[in-house]
């Protein structure tokens, strides 16, 4: 019987998960999603289990039941391999958690007085685990942090100029995506060779999207801060925001907070400046001016804040991109490409439309890659290394 491990990736629309053997082989032995929740969920998996019948999904089943029946659908598809564990992606682990933890009641109830400061991802995230909790009582629990990467960040680059009272109380730049810009640390190097460990821009570029300076394979500064809302141009959210625009929009147009926070959620970002989609690719195919506007916002930051990072790392030799829009969209890569130019940085514009692993020219002053990320195996790997050091403890 093979022990595994089940990685879970729980969103408010959608549940990824991926089931690792629990001996450290990085291969999953399946993996897939449940998508359209509270829709019309549907799933689809790759591996042994994509042949077993999952059935028809009920639309209005919650995250809890639909978990519940994962598992048990896992179980009866994987015949010969035994559920030993569950690691969780958590958005935000505040200033306590700087690396993954066994879930138990404290850990669960702390990780709960954060959802205020991820409000769209820390209660799926935690639903996540209260379902598994339910579908398999006793089943160990790890919790991996989207923001634990950033922790390495000196004092200053997680300081904002508030009165120091509130800094003391944990308002601080905490940084997300912390697991995918973990994952190309790791894999950086089979590429880089030694550039890997000298100074890095990765642009994690999807529906959320940030950027992360790394030196010697750690975050030195990111774009994101306090919560997810900030930083470059998102699918729905904004980024970098006058905070006058919110008093503005409080004290003078009579919005409510929770009307702002809906404004700055989900109706900002691609689609806020569009009027049309929050899908990049849309945005791109049309021939909309509003549309054209949204790209060009979404480079122009890009550019930008890629700007303050070189700045922060006195240089750049090596530009990643990675994502959805990171890791599919050419366009995009090249426009913001083009604009360090100045630094002597060349794309391949072959290699580039053909998304390939090393998109620069051979006498390029940086490097630029496009290298998928996988959260999935990082969480994987640091479940394992959980329970190896608690049955460590234990003996």
């Amino acid at each position: 019987m093979t022990e595994t491990v089940l990685v879970l990736n729980v969103g408010s629309s959608s549940i990824k998960f991926a089931v690792y053997p629990a001996d450290g082989d990085d291969e999953p032995v399946c993996a897939g999603r449940i998508s359209g929740i509270g829709r019309s969920p549907s799933l689809m998996a790759t591996g042994p289990a994509a042949t077993e019948d999952f059935g028809s999904l009920d639309p209005e089943a919650n995250h809890a039941s639909l978990i519940g029946r994962l598992v048990a659908w896992l179980e009866k598809a994987l015949v010969g391999y035994r559920l030993v564990a569950a690691g969780h992606r958590i958005v935000h682990g505040g200033r306590d958690y700087a690396a993954p933890v066994m879930i138990d009641y404290d850990v669960l109830r702390e990780l709960e007085a954060l959802v205020s400061l991820a409000p769209r991802h820390q209660p799926d995230n935690l639903a996540g685990v209260r379902a598994i909790a339910d579908a398999r009582p006793g089943l160990p629990q790890v919790a991996c942090f989207d923001t634990a990467f950033h922790r390495t960040q000196p004092r200053l680059a997680q300081l904002f100029a508030i009165p120091r009272a509130l800094t003391d109380e944990g308002i601080l730049r905490y940084g997300f995506h912390g697991l995918s810009y973990e994952y190309i640390a790791s894999v950086l190097p089979r590429h880089a060779g030694a550039r890997a460990d000298q100074r890095v821009v990765v642009a994690h570029l999807g529906h959320g999207a940030s950027l992360c300076a790394m030196r010697e394979g750690e975050s030195v500064a990111t774009s994101m801060g306090f919560t997810a809302l900030d930083g470059l141009v998102m699918g729905k959210r904004p980024g970098t925001l006058d905070p006058g625009v919110v008093l503005h929009l409080l004290q003078d147009k009579g919005l409510s907070v929770s009307e702002v926070a809906d404004m700055l959620h989900n109706q900002s970002g691609l689609l806020g400046v569009s009027g049309l989609s929050d899908d990049m690719r849309d945005l791109i195919e049309s021939g909309d001016s509003q549309a054209k506007e949204a790209v060009d916002l979404f480079v122009f930051r890009a550019v930008r804040e890629i700007g303050a990072l070189v700045a922060v790392l006195e240089g750049i030799d090596v530009l990643v991109f990675t994502a959805g829009i990171g890791e599919n969209v050419s366009e995009v890569r090249s426009r913001i490409a083009a604009g360090f130019a100045w630094l002597g940085l060349r794309l391949d514009t072959i290699a580039n439309q053909s998304n390939r692993t090393r998109i620069s020219t051979p006498d390029s002053a940086v490097e630029v890659f496009v290298i998928p990320t996988d959260e999935e195996s990082v969480i994987a790997r640091h479940t394992r290394e959980v329970l190896r050091n608690v049955s460590s403890s234990a003996a």
